[in-house]
């Protein structure tokens, strides 16, 4: 194998696929780059059983076509200390990999292509193109809400959910829940899969232009999403997900509408003072009015009121604050709707005219 590529149209893919390698491996290989070189085109894989992501570049000049693995991280920390828009010459020699660069020269160890896993053949049942600006935005809206090392596994993921031309994402970690959908131009059968949190981060990861396409191809046991540079391809988790339709609060007649701006920042400095462990806030509605308090265990106390528009009875609830925040970071518009029905039940918090999220936060007992 030997080739030549300039360092920046190198060092783009096999940042991307450094994402998939698992450094803390008892399969040594697993910290390696499969590296291809298969007429003019290059190919990295990275995988750690679960996720595996395949970047490819095209090459120019003079091509001995080949195969190995090499250190992963050691690659890229190679490529990322060379200067912008060098040439970097690569040859393998047996057992070994030779760089150079300029005055720079590198020899890293590697280990047979023959041993590097190969993620099982992939069969879809449904595949359909979005924009990926269409892809990251839905991701985005909902991906904060999945739980993180919950013993319910099923909820350390993203549900993904196809249903005629609708494309939902819905996360949940049991205290609040997240719900997104995004028209597509595509007629699919219902179906529901959960893609594990590395799977989510890279398929975020993937995103090269708003307007640019991404291919998402889903089986029964795998998702796969496919770029004009990178394929990645994610194991799904084996899992029942909660009915989400469960969650959402039926009947709410107290009705606040609040500037999203004015809301976050009154949550933000009333947190300031809010009990580290619990980051309880209370939250008090009277007419046009919403006070919140927060204290801590060193009778610190911080009160917050802003105006809004809330026409009912009077009403206190308590609520954890980082979550409000999570939401409210998250929500694109100038004004927010926060639908409640007492101080028992889960909050619906929605932008207030365009509805394709919606967010359900569970009280706290303060």
């Amino acid at each position: 194998m030997k080739f030549s590529i300039d360092r920046d149209a190198l060092l783009k893919p096999l940042q991307l696929v450094n994402g998939a390698v698992e450094r803390r491996h008892n399969l040594p290989i697993l910290a390696n780059l499969l590296v291809e070189v298969s007429g003019h085109t290059l190919k990295m894989t990275g995988t750690d059983l679960e996720v595996e992501l395949v970047g490819q570049v095209q090459l120019e000049g003079d091509v001995e076509e080949g195969r190995t693995t090499i250190p992963a991280k050691k690659f890229l920390d190679i490529v990322k200390s060379l200067p912008d828009q060098v040439e970097i010459k690569i040859e393998q020699q047996e057992n070994r990999l030779l760089l150079r660069s300029g005055r720079s020269r590198f020899t890293l160890a590697t280990l047979p292509a023959e041993e590097y896993p190969n993620v099982e053949a992939f069969e879809s049942d449904i595949e359909f193109t979005i924009k990926q600006g269409i892809l990251k935005s839905l991701i985005d809206a909902t991906q904060f809400s999945m739980a993180n090392q919950d013993v319910r596994y099923y909820l350390n993921g993203l549900l993904l959910e196809t249903d005629g031309n609708v494309l939902r994402a819905i996360a949940t970690d049991g205290h609040r829940l997240a719900l997104s959908h995004r028209k597509i131009e595509a007629n699919l059968p219902k179906k529901q899969v959960i893609v594990p949190r590395k799977g989510v981060v890279e398929l975020q990861r993937l995103y090269e232009g708003e307007d640019l396409d991404v291919t998402i191809a889903i089986g029964d046991n795998a998702i796969r999403a496919t770029t004009s540079s990178a394929v990645l391809t994610s194991k799904l988790i084996d899992g029942r997900f909660p009915d989400y339709r469960r969650v959402l609060p039926k009947g709410g007649d107290k009705i606040v509408i609040a500037s999203r701006n004015q809301l976050k920042q009154a949550l933000l400095r009333a947190s300031i003072l809010s009990n580290e462990k619990f980051r309880g806030v209370r939250v008090q509605l009277e007419n046009n009015l919403l006070k919140i308090t927060a204290n801590n265990p060193e009778q610190e106390e911080a009160e917050e009121i802003i105006d809004v528009e809330y026409d009912n009875t009077p009403l206190e609830i308590g609520f954890n604050v980082s979550y409000l925040l999570d939401v409210l970071n998250n929500l694109p518009s100038d004004e927010v709707r926060i639908t409640l029905i007492d101080g028992n039940s889960s909050a619906l918090i929605e932008n207030h005219i365009e509805e394709n999220s919606m967010y359900v936060v569970m009280p706290m007992r303060l």
